[in-house]
């Protein structure tokens, strides 16, 4: 734990470092960490022992006697290794990947695209630039919901925080339809899926080996979101890629996961190609011309929207209960539009 606390202030160094023009002392550097990474103390020596671990690992960071004391600054070595060179195409693929992450706007992730974007900005001949924008214009970005995470800025920035240093958090969580609550939460990972953030984390209600303990938190209900002096460790046995590709979409595992099995026909089946619900999916084609796709997923909500999105051309065949489930929707439906 305490090598990853190193490893973090060192970076965290680099950063301040490359914002400030002409240097900062010991002093400054302590409270712009402290400040930054929410420490309750930090002393000096720590500081200077992370310069010296930098400097030892052939980075290019330098002291001077100023007025205001000695002052540590990058040297020019580094500021060469990041000049920014990128060709045209290069920056269509970058402002391609800007819009995408729109969403992200009122975050600090969307402040690092942002600052690099001005960087390149500054650095790239206009020549470069010209070219750019006159292929630019006939590329465009749909589809991405409009909204930002201004509200919730300082929310994430402690439960990004708290993934890396692996930080108990206290929230407090409002569902969609039900009351507000407290929660003690591990948060392991932020992850971006359709335009919205979640935070992947265990809840403290559940004993250590539930296994509904690991849950998806949407950012957009958090209301209130602190650290605590208490930190935890990951499951040896917790992959991230592995939980995440047990849904189609974001629902959280039980570490369950359920196969449908959903009857198509030929016009659906072209469609769940080019878009495939899932990457594990399979599609066998039946004697009857129509298709059977095969498809894991965590929860009923993440299929029953989709097969009544194909209206006649999709028939759930299993699970029974997710079928039966899926008959009561179509009939209170049916229901709601006799007139």
């Amino acid at each position: 734990m305490a090598r990853n606390e190193q490893l973090i202030r060192q970076h965290r160094i680099l950063q301040i470092l490359e914002r400030s023009r002409f240097g900062r002392t010991l002093g400054e550097i302590r409270e712009d960490l402290v400040d930054e990474l929410g420490l309750s103390s930090l002393h000096e020596r720590s500081v200077r022992r992370d310069l010296d671990a930098l400097q030892a690992a052939g980075l290019d960071i330098r002291s001077q006697q100023m007025s205001r004391g000695r002052v540590w600054k990058l040297g020019p070595q580094i500021k060469e290794v990041h000049r920014i060179s990128a060709s045209a195409t290069e920056l269509i693929a970058l402002s391609l990947g800007r819009d995408l992450l729109y969403p992200l706007a009122g975050t600090p992730f969307w402040m690092g695209i942002e600052s690099f974007w001005s960087k390149m900005r500054e650095e790239l001949p206009e020549a470069v630039w010209k070219h750019y924008e006159r292929y630019r214009r006939a590329l465009h970005v749909r589809g991405m919901p409009k909204k930002t995470y201004e509200r919730q800025h300082g929310m994430l920035k402690t439960l990004h925080r708290a993934v890396v240093e692996h930080r108990v958090v206290a929230i407090e969580y409002e569902p969609v339809g039900r009351p507000k609550r407290k929660r003690v939460i591990e948060p392991y990972a932020v992850v971006f899926y359709h335009g919205s953030l979640y935070i992947v984390a265990a809840d403290h209600m559940f004993p250590p080996d539930a296994v509904d303990r690991i849950r998806h938190w949407k950012l957009d209900r958090f209301l209130k979101a602190d650290g605590i002096d208490k930190w935890f460790v990951m499951p040896d046995a917790f992959d991230l890629d592995e939980h995440l590709n047990r849904s189609v979409g974001i629902f959280s595992s039980d570490g369950r996961p359920k196969r449908f099995r959903i009857r198509l026909t030929q016009q659906a089946a072209s469609w769940v190609r080019e878009d495939p619900w899932h990457s594990e999916q399979t599609l066998q084609q039946q004697a009857d011309g129509r298709y059977l796709l095969t498809v894991m997923a965590a929860h009923e909500m993440e299929i029953l929207p989709r097969v009544l999105a194909l209206g006649i051309n999709a028939e759930l065949i299993s699970p029974v209960a997710a079928r039966r489930q899926l008959g009561h929707m179509l009939a209170e439906m049916r229901a709601q539009y006799e007139d």
